[in-house]
């Protein structure tokens, strides 16, 4: 891109305890965006409990809201008994950290808004992503998951713009246990890669920001 336009690439931008494989400190785990109050010690202690690979974690991000119809992961618009009669097989939450449920061994797959910062985690991560866009720049980020990346695949809408149940089970089963997980995980494993190089000592991004910082402090010429 430098030698097209005097810009540097920078990132990805996530904890570097998640991507680096070098010396690091053991709880450099924070992003600085975490607007909420976070239940993790539930969480930790639930997924601790379930196999590897086992569990497909829902999350809508602290923006999107779904209407009823779309049974969403707000409480109050679950289904009547939801709650209890999934509870010896399942698990709902206010709000998680993220970053520790998507590098998890016993995550299977990720149902994901798709908004930015969740779909740059999971592909760092090498996630697999099961993309239910909602609004703005999430269905371009789906299309890239699905299309370009291929971290993924895309839940399809009906005429009335809604997400069929019998299309999100196809989804998941494709990517926890379908002929279209054995891609992903190729996949995803050199997306890992890649962030990792792009961070390291040496790396793209490593190299971009240290130009950056000397660019700042460099004094003008007389």
């Amino acid at each position: 891109m430098s030698k097209h336009l005097r810009l540097r690439a920078i990132g990805p931008t996530i904890p570097r305890k998640y991507l680096n494989n070098q010396k690091i400190v053991e709880d450099d785990t924070y992003n600085g965006l975490q607007m909420f109050k976070t239940d993790i010690d539930s969480c930790m202690n639930w997924l601790n409990e379930r196999q590897d690979h086992s569990v497909i974690y829902v999350s809508f991000g602290s923006m999107a809201q779904l209407d009823a119809a779309q049974m969403a992961s707000e409480e109050g618009k679950l289904p009547k008994g939801f709650v209890e009669e999934t509870s010896t097989k399942g698990l709902v939450v206010h709000l998680c950290s993220q970053m520790k449920v998507l590098a998890h061994k016993a995550l299977g797959c990720f149902v994901t808004h798709c908004g930015w910062n969740s779909t740059l985690e999971a592909l760092c991560l090498g996630v697999p992503m099961v993309a239910v866009p909602i609004w703005t720049d999430q269905r371009t980020n789906a299309k890239f998951v699905a299309d370009v990346w291929r971290m993924g695949v895309k839940v399809d809408i009906d005429e009335n713009e809604v997400f069929k149940g019998e299309m999100f089970h196809h989804c998941i089963r494709e990517m926890m246990d379908g002929e279209k997980r054995k891609e992903v995980k190729t996949t995803s494993k050199r997306w890992m890669e890649m962030a990792r190089e792009a961070v390291k000592e040496g790396g793209s991004s490593y190299t971009s920001i240290n130009e950056f910082v000397a660019s700042l402090t460099q004094r003008p010429k007389s």
